[in-house]
């Protein structure tokens, strides 16, 4: 791991900082730097579970077509992903207290910008610039807290960010249904992205005069060239699907999206070439060759193009076809919530040191059931269908992610070499995220292309929502096949949970525990 260089803030701005222990000054500074960046990653998180709840008011009162609506959520997280890696890169280089607080500043603005959007078109491009700077300012979060606390406070420190970030992930959705139901001085949805202007600017406040600056002295250099290609493919790839149905599939789409493959492979020559030249590729390409981490990768990427149909789906199937509030949509969620909570703590500390990959590839056949059951519910009730009915097929899908999320990334970085971890732990993040906003581009496919008339809510949603479900149902078939490459027992090298966050501090990381998947 490399050797970090870290100061004091301007303050008391007195040279290198000596080494911190628990009676410096600093000590008592660093739990206000440490609620700081954990606020961060929690608004950042809030932000992502946030929307999704109040899409369909979105629609409603913008007036917004359905390709819009897949890009307020697709297009936060495609500039989250192309920015991730470089964003860590960024700090290692410039500074990490420097490229968070940049980072929070830009993020607060764009979320200013996305409350008082006057039309789809600037909604998108507000929430394309919220991601954007989310990516700057997520990776430091990690690295702050790896410089800031030394390795016996550390374990600690991470299950607190761990809490948080899973307070986050059910507070999220639920904080997005209050905010639109009540409809807070006229604003609609607007105050869900309002809400983070007082905390933004407090915490870019307080992180100037508490949080440490650090760089890392051996930063890899920015691959910028590599950022390009890896976007513009999948920007080849999402926008004909988002955009073509409305068009009446162009050709223009298909020639796009048949040009993905030549735009990777100028990709993967680019990065040999990198790596050849400063040994600092966007993509550590020799990482494919290990089994276990090419695998975890595929199984990411596939989870998240799982989430992304299934979560957007599934909120306009209760709002737009059934004809419930935000506000009866989000409480419906809470069993989901606390199912993946709970069932997550379960699968780190008991089930998978005992069963391995068993654990994840049961996670993936009980969601795979959930999602069965919870078809035979539609088409039984129809539009009758309960919250209290929905209960049992909702608790079964949190069990099984919440058996596939927490140990995924234990599992991916289990054979990865300790140097690697870094750059393994930025791209599972990274890939996770392009997999999520390519799922919101197949629901075009996948949802709208089954509604002859989108203007007509009720029913034909449902029915939409059941066709939709069989293909998640495919995709988790996928996962449970992909899972088979990942380490058969649970692997003990040093890149555990601690270890991982250590790694976010490594030069290009962009930290692995910030794990995305929107949870309603």
């Amino acid at each position: 791991m490399s050797t970090e260089t870290s100061k004091t803030s301007p303050e008391n701005e007195t040279g290198p900082a000596p080494e911190e222990g628990p009676t410096t000054p600093a000590d008592r500074r660093r739990w206000l730097a440490l609620a700081i960046v954990m606020t961060a990653a929690f608004m950042d998180l809030v932000d992502v579970t946030i929307v999704n709840i109040a899409i369909p008011s979105m629609k409603s009162d913008l007036g917004a077509s359905t390709s819009a609506i897949q890009w307020i959520s697709a297009g936060y997280a495609l500039a989250f992903a192309a920015g991730l890696i470089t964003g860590g890169r960024l700090g290692d280089i410039y500074g990490r207290k420097r490229l968070f607080l940049i980072g929070m500043t830009g993020f607060t603005a764009a979320s200013l910008l996305c409350g008082i959007a006057a039309d789809p078109g600037m909604l998108v491009a507000s929430r394309l610039l919220q991601g954007s700077m989310a990516a700057l300012m997520v990776p430091q979060v990690l690295a702050i807290i790896h410089v800031t606390f030394p390795p016996q406070e550390r374990g600690k420190v991470f299950g607190l960010f761990g809490a948080i970030i899973g307070l986050g992930a059910v507070m999220g959705p639920l904080l997005g249904a209050l905010l639109t139901e009540w409809n807070l001085f006229g604003l609609e949805w607007r105050p869900i992205f309002l809400i983070n202007l007082p905390v933004g600017i407090a915490g870019v406040i307080l992180g100037r005069k508490f949080i440490a600056e650090s760089k890392a002295p051996k930063a890899l250099r920015l691959d910028l060239a590599g950022v390009v290609l890896a976007t513009l493919a999948m920007v080849m790839l999402i926008y004909p699907l988002t955009q073509g149905r409305e068009n009446d599939w162009p050709l223009w789409g298909f020639l796009c999206m048949g040009a993905v493959p030549f735009v990777i492979a100028g990709f993967i020559a680019f990065e040999k070439y990198k790596t050849r030249k400063d040994g600092s590729p966007l993509v550590e390409l020799s990482l494919f060759k290990i089994k276990s981490f090419a695998g975890g990768i595929a199984v990411q990427v596939t989870f998240g193009i799982a989430s992304g149909i299934f979560f957007m789906v599934w909120t306009l199937m209760m709002q737009m076809g059934l004809g419930w509030g935000a506000l009866k949509s989000g409480l419906t969620g809470i069993p989901f919530s606390l199912a993946v909570s709970v069932s997550a703590g379960m699968s780190v500390q008991k089930l998978v040191p005992r069963f391995g990959r068993k654990v994840l590839q049961a996670g993936a056949l009980i969601m795979a059931a959930g999602l069965l059951f919870y078809i035979w519910e539609s088409q039984h009730y129809g539009m009758a269908i309960t919250p209290w009915q929905m209960i049992a097929p909702l608790v079964l899908l949190g069990i099984g992610m919440g058996l596939i999320v927490a140990p995924l990334t234990d599992a991916v970085l289990s054979e990865v070499p300790r140097e690697d971890a870094g750059s393994a732990s930025g791209l599972i993040n990274t890939t996770q995220q392009m997999g999520n906003a390519l799922g919101l581009g197949l629901t075009s496919v996948v949802y709208f292309g089954v509604i002859d008339d989108e203007m007509v809510l009720g029913e034909q949603y449902v029915e939409a929502f059941r066709f939709a479900m069989w293909w998640v149902i495919a995709v988790m078939v996928v996962i449970f096949a992909v899972m088979y490459a990942l380490p058969r027992r649970q692997i003990v090298t040093g890149v555990g949970h601690e270890a991982e966050a250590g790694a976010a501090a490594e030069p290009g990381a962009a930290g692995p525990a910030l794990e995305k998947t929107p949870v309603a």
